[in-house]
């Protein structure tokens, strides 16, 4: 299943809180022509072939990762394995000509019940295909939670990792959520982490950042 997807030329909203002198790269004339986006691969038990879809903000300064199977549990009804689940996901993105792109910021949603005693994590990682620099981040919950959840990763302009100007990579997008049952009576009750969304609601945003080549 291949989607192509047209994104529109942006600058992250996360750019507008740095220093002007340091963003100032940034605020060239932006491309008239669309970037387009094509799901090339989607691995993982929390992401199962067909659960994971990619589409454009309805603003066009986005792409927006939803899942519908990103769920790890621990407890009742819970098996062994559900403990920790992950999506890898490879996207070939086709940038107008003479620009370069980065992603600038994230917006991880998603819902988490844990009980007393429980804690959960989520990772993620993104990266071109070949190189070494990759930017990851990792979120800490600890129980009692119960209720949607939203964690923000924004990335320093001098921090910013561009596609090289001229070359056609994939853009890897990891994703993991891991629960421990700790303390809590796992044969009574369940714990959960999940970036499922049954309404629209409970996706990744990833902002992207534009320059000249």
């Amino acid at each position: 299943m291949l989607k192509a997807l047209a994104l529109g030329a942006t600058v992250a909203a996360a750019l507008a809180a740095t220093a002007a002198p340091a963003a100032a790269e940034f605020t060239a004339p932006l491309p008239n022509d669309e970037m387009v986006i094509d799901v090339v691969a989607a691995n993982g038990s929390g992401c199962p072939w067909g659960t994971a879809d990619v589409t454009v903000s309805p603003d066009n300064k986005a792409f927006t990762v939803t899942y519908s199977e990103f769920t790890a549990q621990v407890g009742v009804g819970a098996k062994p394995t559900d403990f920790r689940k992950n999506c890898q996901l490879a996207l070939n993105v086709r940038v107008p000509q003479g620009y370069t792109y980065a992603i600038a910021s994230t917006d991880y949603r998603g819902f988490a019940h844990l009980e007393r005693g429980a804690s959960a994590t989520q990772t993620a990682f993104y990266y071109f295909q070949g190189e070494s620099h990759t930017s990851r981040s990792r979120h800490t919950f600890t129980g009692p939670v119960d209720g949607d959840w939203q964690r923000t990763d924004k990335i320093g302009v001098s921090s910013l990792s561009f596609l090289p100007c001229g070359e056609q990579r994939y853009l890897n997008v990891n994703t993991e959520l891991r629960v421990n049952a700790g303390w809590s009576d796992k044969k009574k009750t369940t714990s959960m982490l999940t970036m499922d969304s049954t309404d629209g609601n409970l996706d990744t945003v990833y902002h992207v950042a534009w320059k000249k080549c």
